[in-house]
């Protein structure tokens, strides 16, 4: 049993539609080079999840996710600090942030925002950042990647009082259906990552349904939060496939047309050419 709980789950079947991993992080799956990173995207597409967008946290994992977003099509990337990364954020940080974000291939600035479970580094340290990063987002055009853990207030209340960007995704979405309502309301959208899959998680399960067509994305956010069954074992993008089929379940649609959902508001916000065949 302990050895299952290092390996990777089985690949799923492919998806009848592809998808794009919203939300992935390709360096902590385990990937150095560019053979390294096909080899995970390869999994990946066998599975239909064909796209993938790769998340820095740090400045090491921003240089290292730009440039792995020109090795292979099928990837892009974000770049942010880490809320809980903010303790120091000062001006040579924020121009590499800022060159970087500018690439052609990094789609998002993220992900940013609040962290209050760890305490790494203090509130009014990471509402700082947070607020410079939404300026960030707005002055490129690009969209903001939220991560937003036990802060749902205060995020909600920074993006209002900053004038949000045109578009903004909540990655990991961790709020109830009353948060859900507050972020669709607002124009926002959720990504869904394996915590969807979790049976005790009854207040997401109730987010999920309530979202609209057009505001929802699928992510892994891998190496961690395996969808069920497979929690606690590592993951990589092609888990995104696991939680498509399941939010069908959740939602009573059929695969395919979850899955033409969150490719289409993938291709609409990362702003990705349209693909048209499965």
């Amino acid at each position: 049993m302990g050895d299952e709980k290092r390996e990777l789950p089985p690949v799923p079947d492919r998806l009848p539609v592809s998808v794009v991993d919203a939300h992935t992080h390709l360096d902590a799956c385990g990937a150095v080079t560019a053979a390294d990173v096909k080899a995970v995207v390869d999994r990946a597409e066998r599975a239909g999840v064909a796209r993938v967008v790769t998340v820095a946290d740090d400045l090491a994992s921003a240089r290292w996710a730009a440039e792995a977003a020109t090795w292979d099509s099928r990837v892009w990337a974000a770049v942010a600090i880490h809320p809980t990364r903010t303790k120091e954020f000062g001006e040579a940080e924020r121009s590499e942030v800022e060159r970087l974000a500018a690439q052609d291939r990094v789609v998002a600035v993220g992900e940013t925002g609040l962290d209050y479970y760890w305490d790494y580094s203090p509130h009014d340290a990471q509402q700082e950042a947070f607020r410079w990063h939404i300026d960030l987002a707005k002055r490129l055009d690009k969209p903001l990647m939220i991560h937003d853990r036990e802060a749902h207030d205060d995020v909600l209340r920074i993006l209002a009082e900053e004038n949000a960007p045109n578009a903004v995704i909540f990655h990991c979405f961790s709020g109830d259906a009353e948060m859900a309502r507050k972020c669709v309301d607002a124009g926002y959208v959720l990504s869904f990552a394996g915590t969807v899959t979790f049976k005790n998680a009854k207040g997401l399960h109730e987010a999920a349904r309530l979202c609209p067509a057009d505001q929802y994305l699928v992510e892994t956010d891998a190496p961690f939060l395996t969808p069920h069954p497979f929690r606690g074992r590592p993951n990589e993008p092609f888990g995104a496939a696991y939680t498509v089929r399941h939010l069908a379940a959740l939602r009573g649609e059929a695969v395919h047309e979850v899955a033409q959902s969150v490719r289409t508001t993938a291709e609409r916000v990362y702003r990705l050419p349209s693909v048209t065949t499965g």
